[in-house]
């Protein structure tokens, strides 16, 4: 008889194609800005739903050292082609519903993160490492994204909370999950916070202090006390 050594965690298969989906129509919204020599076709359109949409779930699969779930079935690539090319034909529609985009995206990166923190607390990462291991699934995809199209990692620069809103998520996910909550509704909750955060951040724009900004205010506490001499008047 095989011994399981490890513990069995479960994504339901369409919470998990749901992440895809959004991703995949993410993608898509995301191509339709490319204009002039950098315009996409069907092909490269559906590369960057791909990556959104499966990204965070092969990043996430392999910081657990566990096999790639969405390579275990057709339905992860068939779902993440699908919807970026949908959401190619119908970009025009989905830019006109600017408030819907905003909330959709704050869902996926709510959902990723989820996924990633309660798959890591199942198989018996600590708190903090589950968190990171859920903010690198939520930010997974839009790295691989920006690799693959050789632009900035946005996750790298001035921005509105993306990380962050997936780390508060993720935390107050493993928090009530290690304080005894059903992991469904901890991940509710946890999709629910990163949801809030992110939609407050980027409806008042709100983001980290920029480093610039931040070395310029500790030179300027340093120089205060400095005397300042200046020439004789002639």
């Amino acid at each position: 008889m095989e011994d399981v050594t490890e513990p069995i965690f479960v994504i339901p298969l369409w919470a998990d194609l749901l992440a895809v989906a959004l991703g995949g129509i993410q993608g898509a919204l995301f191509a339709s800005g490319f204009r002039g020599q950098r315009r996409l076709d069907f092909l490269g359109v559906a590369l960057i739903g791909i990556m959104i949409g499966m990204g965070g779930g092969l990043i996430r699969d392999l910081l657990l050292n566990t096999t790639p779930v969405t390579l275990q079935t057709n339905w992860y690539l068939l779902t993440a082609t699908g919807a970026s090319l949908f959401g190619m034909l119908l970009a025009g529609m989905f830019e006109r519903l600017s408030k819907l985009i905003i909330g959709l995206d704050a869902l996926v990166i709510g959902l990723f993160g989820a996924f990633g923190t309660s798959k890591a607390l199942a198989l018996g990462l600590p708190l903090v490492p589950a968190v990171f291991v859920g903010v690198c699934a939520a930010a997974g995809g839009g790295v691989l994204r920006d690799v693959l199209m050789g632009l900035p990692v946005a996750i790298m620069h001035v921005g509105s909370l993306y990380a962050v809103a997936a780390g508060g998520g993720a935390f107050v996910l493993a928090v009530s999950q290690t304080l005894g909550l059903d992991a469904v509704w901890a991940a509710v909750i946890g999709v629910a916070v990163t949801t809030v955060i992110r939609v407050l951040a980027v409806v008042f724009d709100i983001s980290l202090p920029e480093q610039r900004a931040l070395y310029r205010r500790k030179v300027a506490v340093e120089t205060s006390a400095i005397p300042i001499i200046r020439p004789p008047a002639p």
